[in-house]
């Protein structure tokens, strides 16, 4: 994938679809990174790419000690990709680069030399469930129920499957992949591992989440990295991986079945 097909795509896809937004704010040494789309968190390849932006340049910010990840709203954490571009989708290079996306997400997490904190303050689908599983340590609701809706619409997790199997193991990671059109709830979640905790309200939540960073905010940041980089060993082969799963994601996205299942879903909505 050629910098300029990645920067055409870019200007394409900002052209299209602008809502949305992600911003960082850093204070006391943590850094907040939320994003947003209007429709439930869902999330276009330009958000994508900023959202990866921001986590690096959190990485590298020796003022940040701990990056906390958050969605707005009370519903949706992340309804995964974004329904309207992968419609509009019509050739696999273009295909290739909007699932790039996704891996730019998970590999910026896992290069953050600094713990990825993650708030799961809803439901998460798809992608969504992928950047939960990146985070190093993920909170959630009792509402946060997690889906991987992809075979449903004939694609497949080929991206995010990495980073979630990672967290949940091999056979949680194969149920989710298969049963695709249920819900499986935050008590499941955080029975095979992808939640460390789960709360009643998002207030509760929230302050077990103040109460963590601050610690790691004065902990040992060399200390911290060195674990990250303990925490994530075998991964090392994740660039290009996971880039090679977008391209399979991205013949997919073409084909009659895909473009068929998607539009029904549309139309459902």
């Amino acid at each position: 994938m050629s910098l300029r097909s990645v920067f055409y795509f870019s200007i394409f896809a900002k052209n299209i679809f602008m809502e949305g937004h992600v911003k960082s704010v850093i204070e006391k040494g943590v850094s907040t990174i939320t994003f947003f789309h209007p429709q439930s968190n869902s999330m276009p390849g330009y958000l994508l790419r900023k959202l990866a932006e921001e986590i690096t340049n959190a990485g590298t910010n020796a003022d940040v000690k701990v990056i906390v990840l958050k969605s707005e709203g009370e519903k949706a954490f992340c309804a995964g990709a974004s329904f309207d571009e992968l419609i509009s989708i019509k050739d696999l290079e273009t295909g290739k680069i909007f699932f790039s996306g996704f891996a730019m997400v998970i590999n910026a997490i896992r290069k953050a030399p600094k713990f990825v904190i993650a708030r799961v303050q809803g439901k998460a689908v798809g992608g969504g469930v992928g950047i939960a599983s990146a985070a190093d340590y993920t909170y959630a609701v009792e509402s946060a129920s997690v889906k991987l809706s992809e075979l449903a619409v004939g694609i497949g997790p080929f991206v995010v499957g990495p980073a979630v199997e990672r967290k949940v193991g091999t056979s949680a990671f194969t149920s989710l992949s298969i049963n695709a059109t249920e819900w499986q709830t935050a008590h499941w979640a955080k029975e095979k591992g992808l939640y460390v905790d789960i709360f009643k309200t998002i207030e509760e939540m929230d302050e077990a989440i103040n109460n963590l960073v601050s610690k790691l905010s004065k902990s040992n940041p060399e200390a911290m990295s060195m674990l990250k980089k303990v925490f994530w060993r075998g991964t090392e082969d994740w660039d290009t991986l996971l880039i090679e799963r977008a391209e399979m994601s991205g013949k997919l996205v073409l084909s009659e079945f895909t473009i068929n299942a998607i539009n029904q879903f549309k139309s459902k909505a």
